[in-house]
């Protein structure tokens, strides 16, 4: 009675558990595959994702056709025989990337069902050695990935960098304290009003004496687009620009002239004889002031000698008191004498 009951438990498990009946019929289906990509008996057999049967055997098929190398005989249930039909593919499939490996049918399109003991056409699995293989690939990647961030985390970790010093360094938990302290006290003198910037925020006499003088430069923008004025006239006034533009090609006109030697200033720019008679004339000028220099002649006396200088002043001393006593008594000075024969 033990035996009888392990026996009925085992065989409840296996069924509540299991995927297999022991009482449906089963048929034989073959397939053939260029590889197994590690596919083993006891695999799952589905359609379109239903369990339908199991993997009996994977074993070389013995054939030369490199798409034929191996032979994979399938149990599948009779009942699901009429919904596989003639056009219907194997291929190997998995769970995820690194999941147990089953064959997954994908029913065709035609109307005639496949028969007990036939071949069931294969796709390649090269498709799916590629996936597998990128999976692989994707793995290494984020395997190095994490490398790299538990290297970042370490070294944050050990206060090296500087997110490794602001969760570790005092100092710098200290200045940044300090920072937002400071911050806080700007931002508190603005708000009570102090500073330049606190009365512009909070200051609405100095608020309305900007929005004035705003108000004054929008008017003479105004004025200026209207043709107010003489920079207004320059902008909005073609008689006034068609002077402008007349004097400045009178300007151009004396320029060329200038460049092309015409009336004095002109010659004065490009006459070589004129030039020269006024280099002439400034070493005569410099002979000239080296002489006064140098006491030659009544200026250079009058320049350098003190006495020459002396009897000047005394003469003009004496020239004035005379003048003074003419004036005061011309007839010192003047006699008139009368005489008959």
């Amino acid at each position: 009675m033990a035996l009888v009951a392990m026996t009925l438990l085992g065989v409840l498990v296996f069924l509540i558990t299991g995927s297999t009946t022991f009482f449906s019929d089963k048929v034989k289906m073959y397939t053939y595959l260029s590889d197994s990509a590690a596919l083993t008996k006891g695999a799952n057999v589905r359609l379109n994702g239903i369990l339908i049967g199991s993997v009996e055997k994977v074993e070389l098929s013995g054939e030369t056709n490199p798409q034929r190398i191996v032979r994979v005989t399938l149990n599948i249930d009779k009942s699901f025989l009429k919904s596989i039909p003639t056009d219907s593919q194997a291929a190997i499939a998995a769970e995820n990337v690194l999941g147990s490996k089953y064959i997954n049918i994908k029913r065709g399109l035609l109307t005639d069902s496949i028969r007990p003991g036939t071949e069931v056409k294969a796709l390649d699995t090269t498709d799916f050695d590629d996936v597998v293989q990128q999976g692989y690939t994707v793995l290494a990647s984020l395997q190095g990935m994490l490398k790299r961030i538990d290297a970042i985390v370490g070294l944050v970790e050990s206060g090296q960098g500087s997110i490794g010093k602001l969760l570790t360094d005092d100092a710098l938990y200290k200045n940044l304290n300090g920072t937002v302290l400071e911050a806080r006290q700007i931002t508190a003198t603005l708000n009570s009003g102090k500073g330049t910037i606190g009365k512009l925020m909070n200051d609405d006499a100095l608020y309305a004496d900007i929005r004035g003088s705003l108000n004054r430069v929008n008017n003479l923008l105004d004025g200026l687009q209207q043709g107010q004025g003489t920079a207004g006239k320059l902008l909005r006034d073609p008689a006034l620009y068609e002077e402008l533009r007349k004097t400045n090609g009178d300007i151009r006109a004396l320029l060329a002239g200038l460049q092309q030697g015409q009336g004095t200033a002109g010659k004065l720019l490009k006459s070589e004889q004129l030039h020269n008679q006024l280099l002439a004339t400034m070493g005569r000028v410099d002979t000239l002031m080296d002489k006064i220099n140098t006491g030659q002649g009544t200026l250079g006396q009058l320049v350098v000698n003190p006495q020459m200088y002396e009897s000047m002043n005394g003469f003009t001393r004496e020239l004035n008191s005379f003048m003074k006593d003419f004036r005061a008594n011309p007839k010192k000075f003047l006699s008139i004498k009368l005489s008959l024969f």
